[in-house]
């Protein structure tokens, strides 16, 4: 992957998964066409330059990379479409959507210690009460209260007897 060349590029956090990804990918392309198409056109003609997303400012900036060089922006896309076809995602559910803050962060824990490049889906599964659980290609991980309750079920159903034996 692009990481292992000379000068290794930045995935800003802010890049949580793969929609985000392709949405730069995309972007890029755009970019690209609009450049190229404005280097053949006649000197002096109007033209407005695409705007760019956030997330497009942040990856420029985090790489130190101009988007109006043909160099970077060839570097990017290629940067970008290794990221969407080759990085790893990790799949996690909680019982209500993360906050962008706490994604971010997760994000940015999951890229130190994990892969630069880690991806995070996020999804819904209410049952799970509390915790979440993560999903990898090949692997499954239960951290939900639920699975914490069932796995400490015998020494519930003891503490509440003993309880209510107290009680009487």
């Amino acid at each position: 992957m692009a990481h292992d060349e000379k000068k290794a590029l930045v995935l800003p956090v802010s890049v949580v998964n793969r929609s985000d990804v392709g949405r730069l990918l995309r972007e890029l392309k755009v970019l690209d066409e609009f450049l190229q198409q404005a280097a053949i056109r006649q000197p002096g003609s109007s033209m407005k330059m695409p705007r760019t997303s956030r997330f497009m400012d942040e990856l420029l900036q985090a790489n130190k990379l101009n988007a109006l060089v043909e160099a970077d922006r060839k570097a990017l896309v290629q940067f970008i479409d290794d990221v969407y076809k080759k990085a790893p995602t990790l799949h996690m559910s909680f019982n209500a959507d993360p906050s962008p803050l706490f994604s971010q962060q997760l994000v940015t824990w999951l890229r130190k210690e994990i892969h630069p490049y880690a991806l995070m889906q996020s999804g819904l599964q209410p049952s799970i009460g509390a915790g979440c659980t993560l999903r990898t290609a090949s692997k499954y991980f239960d951290f939900s209260l639920r699975e914490n309750f069932k796995a400490k079920r015998e020494l519930l159903v003891h503490q509440i007897q003993e309880a209510t034996r107290n009680a009487q």
